[in-house]
């Protein structure tokens, strides 16, 4: 049934929202959920959009003459030139309207820069852990015999993928408790979100509650998943749903893409962050 839903929602078209962010950023704005300005517009007022890289080795946004800030007033820097571009590209491709809420990767770069709820890593690893107990793959209904069936196809694969890749033991369980995580299984996924560099982690764990599963987040971040098959995963008992009693006019669709938009936004940014980019120049010969 998978590839069924996949096949329909390529005919249906993947209006892939591309990610965005802003610039000398607006004031007296609640960022309290996840640092971005979700229904805030705002009238294009720069034209030309460019990077450069500062004495002390990060690169900065350009729009016109003027620096990118960061909400809190901080002049916005990253690590390497391949995130600079990938947020560059956010800004020049808005139109006459600035829509902040489409510039995930700009978000994203800001709250680790301003870090507005003050976390250190220890912190973050302990939220993102927190979802290994109520992971959307772990619970299991135990009816409609359809559900039943397709939750056994479509996420015990996955299950099997990620237990042998990190040698833990997970499971699975109807129950409304779910299953029962070792404490040795926590213990190395600990250790593997340790690895990861504070911009990697930040980026990792809102991939994680984009798709309320760590153990899908691991499969798109190891390149076992797609961004399309990890989103149909995370929402497999709606889709089902649907296949079975019909669409909800356009909502179903923009919720599927925007969660689409998001989560390779996500991708993107752990690759760009967690790695050390560069970009090869060609040099053009008339």
């Amino acid at each position: 049934m998978l590839r069924n839903l996949v096949r329909f929602q390529r005919q249906v078209g993947f209006a892939f929202s591309k990610c965005r962010n802003r610039d000398t950023w607006l004031p007296n704005v609640n960022h309290s959920q996840e640092y971005s300005a979700a229904a805030l517009e705002r009238k294009k007022f720069y034209q030309d959009v460019s990077i450069s890289q500062g004495e002390d080795g990060l690169y900065e946004i350009n729009l016109d003459r003027r620096k990118l800030k960061t909400p809190a007033g901080k002049l916005f820097t990253v690590p390497n030139e391949a995130l600079a571009i990938a947020v560059a590209t956010e800004w020049d491709m808005q139109k006459d309207t600035l829509k902040f809420y489409t510039m995930h990767l700009t978000t994203l770069c800001n709250t680790v820069l301003d870090n507005p709820t003050q976390r250190d890593k220890g912190q973050i690893i302990a939220a993102a852990l927190k979802f290994l107990e109520t992971d959307t793959i772990c619970y299991r209904v135990e009816e409609p015999p359809g559900l039943v069936e397709l939750q056994k196809n479509e996420w015990d694969p996955v299950l099997d993928w990620i237990e042998k890749r990190y040698n833990v033991l997970i499971g699975s369980s109807s129950n409304i408790m779910g299953p029962q995580i070792p404490k040795e299984t926590k213990d190395i996924f600990h250790q593997h979100l340790s690895s990861y560099n504070f911009w990697g982690l930040t980026g990792l764990e809102f991939i994680i509650t984009q798709l309320k599963s760590l153990v899908l987040s691991f499969g798109l971040v190891d390149r076992h998943l797609t961004v399309e098959q990890a989103v149909l995963l995370s929402r497999l008992e709606e889709e089902y749903q649907i296949q079975r009693w019909g669409n909800v006019e356009w909502a179903h669709d923009y919720d599927m893409y925007e969660l689409r938009s998001r989560t390779a936004a996500g991708a993107l940014f752990v690759h760009l962050s967690s790695e050390s980019c560069t970009v090869k120049h060609k040099l053009l010969q008339d």
